[in-house]
């Protein structure tokens, strides 16, 4: 009983943050286009190869700024799951590592306006919101967005979902320091699927 409240707080926390994300974030993208929006590809189901349970490899690097390569590795299970009639989707993530265990929360949203998904991210350790927003593109897609959660300053983040196939992919993310000039890889999740 007390992990499903835990589990409906930290939703809680989620869907508010992501609605004042939603009410500030610009449409970024939709009028930079110069094709009629009947001829846009519709994205609502970019992210469907998501859906179901994985089982998940998470190999993080401490300090991806530093010259050492110092890392740590978890391994655990996702599931993702569709919410609001596929427009979008809530994933939870547990993991186990050298360090204890680890939970991460996830609301993906669609735009259907501009064609793009938002992805917003809270974790049990640093309690705090981030969003990154992009769209699928050359069979990957592609979220960038910032944080100042790591670090004493604001950094670029970069998160790509690549490899995709019926039963496997791999999730990435890169940092940025000089406005995406040149990124260094933060984080890597290979994910084998355990069932729909």
């Amino acid at each position: 009983m007390k992990h499903r409240v835990k589990h409906w707080a930290q939703m809680a926390l989620v869907l508010g943050a992501v609605a004042g994300i939603a009410l500030s974030y610009p449409r970024v993208g939709a009028s930079q286009s110069t094709a009629p929006p009947s001829a846009m590809r519709d994205g609502q189901h970019d992210f469907d190869f998501n859906i179901g349970v994985w089982h998940t490899h998470i190999k993080r690097i401490l300090d991806p700024f530093a010259s050492s390569s110092a890392s740590v590795e978890l391994n655990g299970t996702v599931t993702v799951r569709k919410v609001w009639d596929g427009k979008a989707e809530l994933e939870e993530i547990e993991a186990d590592g050298p360090k204890g265990h680890w939970e991460g929360l996830t609301l993906f949203l669609y735009n259907p306006s501009a064609h793009q998904w938002t992805q917003s991210f809270a974790n049990s350790k640093v309690g705090t919101l981030s969003s990154n927003i992009g769209e699928f593109k050359d069979g990957r897609v592609v979220l960038i967005g910032q944080d100042n959660s790591v670090y004493d300053k604001t950094i670029l983040v970069k998160a790509m979902w690549s490899n995709i196939k019926p039963d496997s992919h791999q999730y990435e993310e890169s940092y940025s320091n000089d406005g995406g000039t040149t990124w260094v890889r933060s984080f890597t999740a290979n994910l084998t699927r355990l069932k729909q």
